[in-house]
């Protein structure tokens, strides 16, 4: 299966689909038709004629280095997805292996999540489900009017089912989650977010693309909320990237994506992820009425104190802000996606409005930080 997983630097999940030579056309056709074949996908004509009988078109998407195609006939008849490793590095097929035994385990639960067709466990080649292209995220950009206020009447369904469905993936997932299915960290805790949260925070964003030094003290600010945020018990299945990209409508139904990074946490975690999604900035009274509604739906699957609940938010909601910051600072300098350039001053504001909570008034050095970042996106970094 040479053809299909040479070395490819573009990032992959659903979304837009990438003009491809005839020659690299062929060459993924080929290597998929076996897999095609074994799964039941492929009639035996289609399979001896591939070349002739299938239509495979290269997808390109968001911040994954994963690589997705989508599989057709000739008609326009939808076969399924394939999704291929970003390379044949130990946490490349890792990574693979997770987004097939999470995928299975959620699918089986009742989550909504694409159903599996085929696997290729040596080539880390899944085949599944081909939910569509429309994301969560498209319905907001719909609803926009032309001074950018969105249509929450007509949103308002969507997300309810949203909040309210992440509720069940929480609770049945974490229902024989086995951990030896994650391939980076099997739980959320307070060493993942000093690291890969308000410590990607400094580097990617602070450090390397404002080039700005090191505040005193701030460290022991992060140790702090990081301490706070592991309070909240870690025995829940988290997405970690629960955002509205992650998020496929189709025939009135919404089914979750790129769960492969899933591993147990806390409750507040996700919520917080889909609320202050940059990519929609949903009014704070919109994210209250959601964080209302997902309690309405949790306290039937899970008993909940709404009040440790709101405290525990907060916290997780600044570690979630921090995270995005870091990452889309690292995609936009580092792999120059500059899509997610446009969303770091929004997010920058997010995170100041969150700075205001009480529960975060003890907090100094940071909102100094976003302060003066803002003014340097002000003037232009």
């Amino acid at each position: 299966m040479q053809g299909l997983f040479s070395p490819c630097t573009s990032s992959a999940t659903v979304g837009t689909i990438v003009r491809m030579t005839q020659k690299n056309e062929s060459e993924n056709v080929l290597a998929l038709v076996s897999l095609l074949r074994d799964s039941g996908l492929l009639s035996r004509q289609e399979a001896e004629e591939p070349l002739t009988s299938l239509v495979v078109q290269r997808l390109a998407g968001d911040g994954s280095s994963r690589r997705f195609w989508r599989i057709g006939r000739n008609d326009g008849e939808k076969i399924c997805l394939a999704v291929a490793p970003a390379g044949r590095t130990e946490q490349d097929m890792l990574e693979a292996r997770s987004a097939r035994l999470i995928g299975v385990h959620l699918h089986d639960c009742g989550v909504r999540v694409p159903a599996q067709y085929g696997w290729d466990a040596e080539a880390g080649l899944l085949l599944f489900e081909d939910l569509g292209d429309v994301k969560l995220h498209d319905l907001v950009e719909q609803s926009r009017n032309q001074s950018g206020q969105l249509d929450l009447r007509a949103l308002r369904p969507w997300y309810v089912q949203a909040v309210q469905q992440l509720a069940v993936m929480q609770i049945r997932g974490a229902a024989d989650f086995n951990c030896d299915w994650c391939w980076d960290t099997k739980e959320y805790d307070r060493s993942l977010m000093l690291s890969r949260e308000s410590g990607y925070f400094l580097r990617a964003f602070w450090q390397e693309l404002l080039g700005q030094e090191l505040l005193p003290g701030i460290e022991e600010e992060f140790e702090w909320v990081a301490t706070a945020a592991s309070q909240a018990s870690a025995t829940f299945f988290l997405h970690r990237d629960f955002q509205s990209r992650n998020i496929m409508v189709q025939n009135g139904q919404l089914s979750f994506i790129d769960f492969q990074g899933g591993r147990m946490g806390p409750l507040g975690y996700d919520l917080a992820s889909l609320l202050i999604d940059p990519y929609t900035a949903l009014p704070s009274t919109f994210q209250e009425e959601l964080l209302l509604v997902y309690l309405d739906a949790m306290k039937v699957l899970h008993p909940v104190d709404a009040r440790q609940f709101r405290y525990q938010y907060c916290f997780l909601a600044l570690q979630r802000n921090l995270q995005i910051i870091g990452a889309f600072s690292f995609l936009s300098r580092v792999r120059g996606k500059n899509f997610f350039a446009r969303f770091i001053a929004p997010s920058l504001l997010s995170l100041a409005g969150r700075l205001r909570d009480q529960e975060l008034s003890d907090l100094r050095i940071l909102p100094r930080m976003v302060t003066q970042a803002l003014k340097i996106f002000q003037q232009g970094v």
